[in-house]
């Protein structure tokens, strides 16, 4: 006798047969828009940084502990983020990842703003939940954890068993966050336009623009449909080509999605950067880390959204072995013109060395179309530009130092290049960081493995050249 089918769950969410359409487009409104809410948050966030800074320069003498004036100022600078709350918060994580462009002092002071926030009280976020999902939290849930695992800036993610007994975790916008976020971005915005006109240093590094992409990018975060889809996406093409077993994404289950959360497989393991425990695992870590970045750089060559937050916070690794790709508020996507500029950056730089075939990419986008000279003639300019990355050991070239010098290369001519090329050279330097700690004998940039599914004929011949028999997983 055949056993009865379990009945499907009935659908609860908004978003249980996945989202509409209207719900995958995100809402930027009007970032120049300044009226008396934002005049009135201007006067706060000014009274709060000066005298944030003031406490913690007048304190310096006393708490110097090997730290100058400008630590000291530093430090009061990120006392104000914190006060201020989540947006200001996510300018601090800007200016912490982007050393580089800010003050040497202030990018290590904000370092602070990468760790956990203040959660907001389990009720407000149970009523973010049932207001988005149309039920109470007992009935959605067999159980909810009122104790966040982790709280950010923008939300916050709660454990819970959904009702079949699968284990999850719901991530949770703060309240109002859309208004308070949009309220503070037109302010810093006035502000970083008021500071161009006082000091060359701002202009220089062209702070309404970093206000405008901490625009677009909240935006998008913002939007949770748009999130849980692209997580969705980003899972769904790593096995696409029958490998990638041993790296994962957590699913997405839609049923329990709305605009303001995103229900998803709860997994078990620990952050990539716990070096020590990893090593004592027994896990090859060298094995751990190729196979991560395999599936990541496949991701954008061929698929299209890739992770733009690979901190080791957001990659784990799994109690079975397997590495996972946790958090998609901030991802990256390149037009297919784009993608096909890297494999052939990608191809020249691992397979023959021919440049010209990245200037032909580079013509189809209308790039060198002032420039009088041959494909073979740019590509030497290619080549030139790269030089510096390129003239050592290829035994330690960095893949991150390759797209930046891809970057500047626009700039030579003229042209800007999209914002995920620069995000996509960052992840790169994380992972190459990871190496060091991980792998310190692998050298990401000439690892034929790595570009199995991207050049399947050439690095089958080139692996098959040098002799070297490639993991099949």
């Amino acid at each position: 006798m055949s056993e009865n089918p379990i009945a499907p769950p009935e659908p609860l969410g908004p978003y249980a047969f996945g989202p509409p359409p209207e719900a995958l487009t995100v809402t930027k409104p009007q970032l120049s828009r300044f009226g008396l809410t934002e005049l009135s948050r201007a006067v706060v966030v000014a009274v709060v940084l000066v005298w944030s800074v003031l406490r913690a320069v007048l304190g310096w003498p006393l708490r110097r502990r090997g730290r100058g004036l400008a630590d000291a100022a530093s430090e009061g600078v990120v006392d104000a983020f914190e006060r201020l709350g989540p947006t200001f918060v996510k300018l601090g994580q800007l200016m912490a990842s982007s050393s580089g462009v800010f003050p040497r002092p202030l990018a290590d002071a904000c370092l602070r703003c990468l760790d956990d926030v203040p959660p907001v009280p389990a009720a407000q976020a149970r009523a973010v939940i049932e207001a988005d999902l149309g039920h109470p939290i007992d009935e959605l849930f067999r159980s909810f954890d009122d104790t966040p695992l982790s709280a950010a800036s923008v939300a916050q993610v709660h454990a819970c068993v959904l009702q079949d007994g699968r284990e999850a975790v719901i991530k949770v916008q703060r309240p109002d966050i859309f208004r308070r976020m949009l309220i503070d971005l037109r302010t810093a915005y006035a502000g970083a336009h008021l500071l161009e006109r006082l000091h060359e240093f701002f202009r220089i590094a062209n702070a309404t623009a970093i206000i405008r992409d901490l625009h677009a990018a909240t935006m998008t975060e913002l939007n949770s449909a748009v999130e849980a889809d692209r997580q969705t996406r980003f899972r769904g093409a790593l096995w696409s080509f029958g490998d990638n077993r041993h790296v994962t994404a957590p699913e997405v289950y839609w049923e329990y999605c709305g605009p303001h959360v995103i229900c998803m497989e709860r997994m078990h393991g620990v952050p990539l950067d716990r070096f020590d425990t990893l090593r004592e695992s027994g896990v090859d870590t060298q094995m751990l880390i190729r196979r991560g970045v395999k599936a990541w750089i496949e991701s954008i060559t061929l698929h299209g959204p890739f992770h733009g937050d690979v901190h080791a916070g957001n990659l784990w690794v799994l109690d079975d072995g397997r590495i996972a790709f946790l958090d998609f508020g901030i991802v990256g996507e390149l037009p297919e013109v784009w993608r096909a500029i890297l494999r052939e950056m990608f191809y020249a730089t691992l397979i023959d060395g021919d440049f010209s075939r990245v200037a032909v990419a580079i013509r189809g986008l209308g790039y060198t179309s002032e420039v009088a000279a041959s494909d073979a003639q740019v590509g030497m300019q290619l080549q030139s530009v790269l030089a510096p990355v390129l003239a050592g050991d290829l035994a330690s070239l960095r893949l991150s130092d390759l797209i930046m010098s891809l970057v500047n290369i626009g700039k030579i001519w003229g042209v800007a290049s999209p914002e995920e090329l620069v995000l996509f050279g960052k992840q790169l330097g994380y992972f190459e960081r990871y190496a060091t700690e991980l792998a310190p004998d692998w050298v990401l940039g000439q690892d034929l493995f790595l570009y199995r599914n991207v050049f399947p004929e050439a690095v089958a011949k080139k692996a098959a050249d040098r002799g070297i028999e490639l993991p099949d997983d």
